[in-house]
């Protein structure tokens, strides 16, 4: 059971992220985490985070939905979590994948407002109406999860219905989200470079791509570091981003950011860090037809660049459309700018565009992060 209990944290690990172009909606681990009524189970469970993903996952209708998750420092010493539980939110933290703070307050309807993405909370923050007006009057933006039939359901404090609901980032969020930001404080995980906060987190500064950095708080106008309450200093432009997604069989299965610094492949099994892999999608005939490195992706000067790298070519849908007569055959080693609404077509049933112009219309169901719980460990509400 301790082994079954690894793998669903490290696949919830999979689905926490501070990156304002990934992260679907944000929620306060310590709040989740003791929702003890959606499952009976013992004060504070770590798993509850992945049954509340679940839940998002279920009403966006996405696979690989990621969250940005706010964590009182406290939680780190907390002794209703097992020592394994701590352990792993301590290795987030140093991995910046999720946001420690003293004292979170607002943070997490501030990050809301910034990224434009709906909150998971049963807190209602009747007290923050006057500084963000959207958590009384947009429906979809604040969505308390409950205890619900086969797992946690989403419920909209305003306007009911259960279908989470972004908006657009603040004014603040996209001057904010222009720019690179650093910490004055060594090994600042968020905003950092300099020594510190261990293995993990070094590690963590060198992947970490500088479009993927959280958005800093304002105090006072000042962008300043939520962890360390330091001014931030100023680094430049941020990169350039596109976020694009992968459907396979109608499901939207992952999103990913192409940027100016790095270009994305995208195939059965690409070779090297970052590649987008398909291949745990794909029935055999198309394993057989999708290369293993089969596109890549880059962005120039705002533009995406597609390029067939693969065997057995690709097709372009214009303007989304799947009529056979539509398809633009895409050779081998041809390259074509994808124009808005475009997407690539790897094999039937296998697309990739912009994130945005690519619904789901879902003839699969979203793939649970709790795949490797025991059923021991979660006592669901039986229909």
């Amino acid at each position: 059971m301790r082994f079954e209990i690894s793998k669903v944290l490290d696949a919830i690990e999979g689905r926490v992220c501070t990156d304002p172009s990934l992260a679907r909606a944000v929620v306060d681990l310590a709040e989740v985490i003791r929702y003890q009524d959606i499952d009976g189970g013992r004060p504070a469970s770590l798993l509850r985070l992945g049954m509340v993903i679940d839940a998002l996952s279920r009403q966006l209708e996405e696979d690989g939905v990621q969250v940005y998750a706010v964590v009182h420092r406290a939680l780190l010493s907390d002794a209703d979590l097992t020592s394994n539980e701590r352990m792993v939110i301590r290795r987030w933290a140093d991995d910046g994948l999720v946001e420690v703070l003293d004292n979170p307050g607002d943070r997490i309807v501030e990050v809301a407002d910034l990224l434009g993405v709906p909150v998971l909370s049963r807190r209602r923050f009747d007290g923050l109406r006057g500084r963000f007006p959207w958590v009384a009057e947009e429906p979809g933006r604040v969505l308390a999860p409950v205890p619900g039939a086969g797992g946690p359901a989403l419920v909209a404090h305003v306007g009911g219905g259960d279908k989470p609901v972004s908006g657009a980032r603040s004014a603040a969020g996209a001057k904010l989200l222009a720019r690179q930001w650093r910490c004055p404080e060594a090994g600042c995980a968020l905003f950092g470079g300099g020594g510190g906060g261990g293995a993990f987190a070094d590690l963590a500064r060198v992947q970490r791509s500088p479009a993927a950095q959280a958005p800093p708080t304002l105090r006072g106008g000042v962008p300043t570091c939520p962890r360390h309450g330091s001014r931030l200093s100023d680094a430049g432009p941020r990169p350039r981003t596109e976020v694009l997604a992968v459907r396979i069989g109608g499901l939207v299965r992952r999103r990913f950011v192409v940027s100016e610094e790095q270009p994305v492949l995208v195939g059965r099994a690409p070779e090297g860090d970052g590649g987008i892999m398909l291949g745990q999608w794909l029935n055999d005939e198309a394993r057989r037809w999708i290369s293993r490195n089969h596109l890549r992706l880059e962005l120039r000067v705002g533009e995406v660049i597609v390029t067939d790298i693969s065997t057995n070519g690709s097709g372009i849908r214009p303007g989304g459309s799947l009529a056979e007569g539509d398809r633009i055959a895409l050779a081998p080693k041809q390259s074509r700018v994808l124009a808005e609404n475009d997407m690539v077509e790897l094999y039937p049933g296998v697309q990739v565009g912009r994130a945005e112009e690519l619904p789901t219309d879902a003839t699969f169901t979203p793939a649970s992060v709790m795949a490797e719980a025991p059923t021991m460990a979660m006592r669901l509400p039986r229909p």
